[in-house]
């Protein structure tokens, strides 16, 4: 299913990205349309804080369980 994706992603010209920006335009209007990338920018941006967050998390998981335990 994904690779079917990416072939029809990889295998679209110039015309059909420009067909599908006026349409884009057409359905929310010019002012709309810096409100959806503003709303997708901070949806990739709290993506990625998550992503490096939970790559802190299992690094000092990794950490605290690959150093021995000392006695009390």
């Amino acid at each position: 299913m994904m690779n079917n994706l990416h072939l029809l992603v990889l295998g679209m010209g110039s015309q059909e990205w420009i067909w599908i920006l006026v349409l884009v335009l057409l359905l929310f209007g010019g002012k709309k349309i810096p409100e959806l990338m503003r709303g997708l920018g901070r949806g990739v941006r709290e993506f990625q804080d998550a992503k490096s967050n939970l790559g802190a998390e299992v690094r000092k998981g990794m950490d605290e369980e690959s150093k021995p335990e000392q006695p009390k």
